[in-house]
């Protein structure tokens, strides 16, 4: 084909002998490569191999419709405090157990408050963060509160198992591995970024400088020229409103069902739009509650800590329907 277009335009141009010695070139390649693809062919067909083109192969993509999220169940406001009755009988049912996250949690609260007391910003930011990241250290009370619920044996066996076992799905399922551990990331850069805006807003507000816990009592709490305590704990609860509608059923449904950290989080916020008055009473009594155990030098916490985790569990079960999420099985965690 490219021989006649030359042998066209050569003609036309009046340029055939300078034409001729490029035909010659250019037959000598397409020759060539014509004797190689009959060979092949002779040899497919010998072979009996099919040499018809096989269409390209492309990743699955994600439906138009992007996920389709499980319905929120409906539930009254009292149910809240259902769920703390119910968080305290399955704390009943293995205390021990459920006891020793409570007094991990406070001995690592207690230690915090030993190496920062007299720095007000490091204890500030070590304490958001460690309460921000608590939940994520209960997985294992949703695992325990789960087990009871299918009238499984709950021992110490399922919290290693719950700790351990996720690494299985490093290669099987991707997607879903560290899921919990990524959510958690999350939560502490929601804590250290909670830390850094009111340092900037004490800093800038307040007369004198605030270096350790009693300055910010003094300077800040029972200051009367000003407001800056006020304003501190409305910039709290603005900060921590979002941090809490996304996380409020994630992460026991991270653990429950085959679900990535974005559904999860989309789940939670479909959750609290739903129910905003009753989650905004379950969010004052975990935050009462949480308050409770940190004022009681941490102890408090060895009681607090497995309620709520337990209770957690309950919130998710009375929440999400389930019923079209794929089951995790305990040997697939996501952490």
């Amino acid at each position: 084909m490219f021989t006649a277009c030359i042998t066209v335009v050569g003609t036309t141009a009046g340029i055939d002998p300078f034409i001729e010695p490029c035909k010659g070139l250019l037959r000598q390649p397409f020759a060539h490569l014509m004797q190689v693809n009959f060979k092949k062919a002779q040899g497919d067909k010998l072979l009996g191999m099919n040499t018809q083109a096989k269409p390209p192969s492309f990743p699955p993509q994600r439906p138009p419709g992007g996920w389709k999220l499980p319905a929120v169940l409906p539930i009254t406001w009292k149910k809240p405090f259902e769920w703390l009755w119910m968080g305290l009988k399955d704390m009943g049912h293995s205390p021990w157990l459920s006891l020793m996250h409570g007094l991990v949690l406070a001995l690592g609260g207690g230690l915090i408050t030993w190496l920062a007391h007299d720095r007000f910003w490091l204890l500030a930011g070590a304490v958001s963060g460690f309460l921000v990241v608590a939940p994520v250290l209960a997985t294992s009370l949703y695992a325990m509160s789960r087990a009871i619920e299918r009238k499984e044996p709950v021992n110490f066996g399922l919290l290693i198992q719950t700790w351990t076992r996720w690494q299985t799905q490093r290669f099987n399922e991707p997607a879903s591995y560290w899921c919990l551990v990524r959510f958690g990331v999350l939560l502490g850069l929601a804590g250290t970024g909670w830390v850094m805006t009111s340092s900037a807003l004490i800093t800038l507000l307040t007369p004198e400088p605030v270096q350790t816990p009693m300055d910010f009592i003094h300077h800040v709490v029972l200051s009367q020229e000003h407001h800056v305590f006020e304003l501190w704990l409305v910039l709290g609860g603005l900060l921590a409103a979002p941090v809490f509608a996304s996380s409020v059923v994630a992460m026991p449904l991270l653990l429950d069902r085959k679900v990535n950290t974005l559904q999860a989080v989309l789940i939670s916020w479909k959750t609290a739009l739903t129910h905003p008055l009753p989650m905004a009473l379950w969010a004052l009594l975990i935050m009462g509650l949480s308050l409770f155990g940190v004022l009681m030098l941490f102890v408090g916490l060895v009681l607090v800590v497995p309620i709520l985790g337990h209770a957690s569990w309950h919130a998710y079960r009375d929440l999400v329907d389930t019923s079209d999420l794929a089951e995790r099985t305990p040997g697939q965690g996501t952490l």
